[in-house]
């Protein structure tokens, strides 16, 4: 009789499929997945955390909040980086997009929790822009332009002013070739008028006691005036500050227009009328503080009564409010930013009550 082996050799032998290779194979292949596990394990287990992840993307969160908290801080000794980053410091929430980003694609606990600080910030410094402001009423409706140098379509932005039912119109950037062609364009519905230097009013009240503002420039970029309405006199102020620029080699190029601003400033702290409404390109915003010196005494049209920003510069794209209408002695009832012109800036107006 045939012996039978016993062996554990499977049915197809000892070196078959089912033999000890195979039961070899098997083996290897499980130590194998166990090593990559254990592997993985450890790689898990070492790996940081929600909140250890993202530390860099946390800590540009931090600064930048801080920088927008803090802006009042950054000196402007060098190359007006002060006034540079109070500019533009309304852009700056654009960085939390980027960094938000960065943190959900990190998965980060201390990143999200880091970009409450920039959010918050900007929300508390420029969250009530973004409403509207603007209530009825307002006696006098005033605009200001920039009607810009190369701008020679004359006759078209005079029909916008006109059209925007402005009661007073101030120009800046008045020169010897566009000044004849404003004048004819606007004279039949503001039959009062003056220009100094660069700057102009045009008026459908009365004007009188009209004289030029030293800027301290050695030219004529100023006015002011005195309106008759129907609620008393106003003091106006057409002003046209230096232009600042930003060089690689200088930072931001602003000492001459802040000289101005002081000048200006001294000028209306001394005006002895109680009404007063500034309108002109100041080449500033609310933000900068080299501004203070108009800014702690009189109140901004558009921050008061605008809706959103009111960015006015440059007209195809305005990154900046550099045209401003200012008051004191009068509460605005609603600012705008007109359609653009030919020039690089766009008008801005407003209403005030007096």
């Amino acid at each position: 009789m045939a012996q039978v082996d016993t062996a554990e050799s499977g049915p197809e032998g000892p070196d078959g499929p089912g033999g000890a290779d195979a039961g070899n194979g098997r083996r290897g292949r499980r130590r194998v997945r166990d090593i990559r596990n254990l592997t993985e394990l450890k790689r898990r287990l070492s790996a940081p955390g929600p909140w250890r992840r993202g530390l860099l993307t946390a800590a540009l969160s931090l600064l930048l909040g801080l920088v927008m908290l803090f802006h009042a801080g950054i000196p402007n000794r060098i190359g007006s980086l002060g006034s540079l980053v109070e500019t533009f410091l309304p852009w700056l929430g654009l960085l939390v997009v980027p960094l938000a980003a960065a943190a959900l694609l990190r998965r980060s606990a201390s990143a999200a929790a880091a970009l409450l600080l920039p959010v918050f910030v900007w929300t508390s410094l420029f969250g009530g822009l973004l409403t509207d402001k603007a209530g009825p009423g307002g006696d006098l409706t005033v605009v200001s332009h920039n009607v810009a140098e190369q701008n020679l379509d004359y006759a078209a932005t005079a029909r916008a002013l006109i059209a925007s039912g402005a009661d007073l119109v101030a120009l800046e950037e008045i020169t010897r070739t566009n000044r004849d062609a404003y004048a004819a364009a606007l004279a039949k519905e503001y039959p009062h008028h003056q220009v100094l230097g660069t700057v102009g009013v045009w008026s459908r009240l009365p004007l009188s006691d009209t004289r030029p503002v030293d800027l301290r420039l050695g030219w004529t970029r100023a006015l002011r005036t005195t309106v008759a309405t129907g609620e008393g006199p106003v003091a106006v102020y057409v002003a046209h500050l230096p232009s600042v620029r930003v060089k690689l080699d200088a930072g931001f190029t602003a000492g001459r227009r802040d000289a101005s601003v002081q000048a200006l400033g001294e000028a209306v702290e001394a005006e002895p009328l109680n009404r007063v409404v500034l309108l002109g390109d100041l080449n500033g915003t609310m933000n900068d503080r080299a501004l203070a010196p108009l800014t702690s005494q009189l109140r901004s049209a558009q921050g008061a009564a605008g809706d959103g920003f009111g960015f006015s510069f440059p007209a195809d794209f305005p990154m900046a409010r550099i045209d401003q209408i200012l008051v004191r002695g009068a509460e605005p009832a609603s600012s705008w930013v007109l359609p653009a012109t030919g020039s690089d800036h766009r008008p801005v107006g407003a209403r005030v009550t007096l």
